[in-house]
């Protein structure tokens, strides 16, 4: 293997990892192995820290290769709390308020969930990294300050509900680059007249690489000293 010339890995992102800790673990990690100061290396599509799974790692010259694998399918498994909400649409923030579930059942759910396949229009959320004038929205959020984000146009390819046990629902998601699932999860409840916001995620697959590809990055400096590696 030669991780100048450009490797390209597949990791499971453990939970409460931001993508950047996994990007500065591989790349620490090359360093040691490599005794070289730098490296290139970046990911190939942002997971939240509350999010696990499939996540692309690039290095050297296949750093070049990022954007392709950052427009393939995602495919996802999305836990979701209907009749409560959260600032952030997930559980990096306390519930900020409630709304009905009484009127809610596995066939209402069933229908509102079609209603999403295909194009659909999405505004990202506020607990997000995209900019605003050069701004992580995040960074104003987190200031208290208003975020305005327009709609961005996603596709979703399928959308099956796997378990539904009210107010909790289990879903699979097949979709298009830069779906906020996060968001999804908010747009659901808004559909089903009720409040809702993820409380697990897993990422299962990126175009044709799944979780069965993946390496558990805390078996990543082991598994470099079972590698025949080039330096050059």
């Amino acid at each position: 293997m030669n991780f100048k010339t450009g490797e390209v890995l597949y990791f499971n992102k453990p939970l409460e990892w931001t993508s950047f800790n996994l990007v500065a673990k591989v790349r620490g990690a090359l360093r040691k192995k490599l005794n070289v100061k730098k490296i290139k290396v970046g990911h190939a599509g942002t997971l939240d820290p509350l999010a696990t799974g499939v996540m692309i790692i690039c290095t050297g010259k296949a750093t070049k290769r990022i954007e392709e694998f950052q427009y393939q399918t995602k495919e996802y498994i999305a836990n979701i709390k209907l009749g409560a909400t959260t600032p952030s649409y997930d559980l990096e923030h306390e519930i900020d308020a409630t709304y009905p579930t009484s009127h809610l059942t596995k066939e209402l759910v069933e229908k509102t969930l079609k209603s999403f396949i295909g194009e659909i229009q999405q505004i990202p959320p506020s607990f997000s990294a995209c900019k605003i004038e050069g701004k992580r929205a995040y960074d104003l959020a987190r200031k208290g300050e208003e975020v305005n984000l327009k709609p961005k146009l996603l596709v979703i390819d399928d959308i099956e509900l796997l378990d539904c046990n009210l107010p909790d629902i289990s879903i699979r998601v097949v979709c298009s680059k830069g779906t906020y699932i996060r968001a999804l999860a908010r747009d659901i409840g808004e559909a089903l007249n009720s409040g809702a916001h993820l409380t697990g995620l897993i990422r299962i697959r990126v175009g044709n690489i799944t979780l069965d590809d993946c390496m558990d990055p805390d078996n990543f400096y082991e598994w470099l000293d079972s590698q025949e590696i080039e330096e050059e």
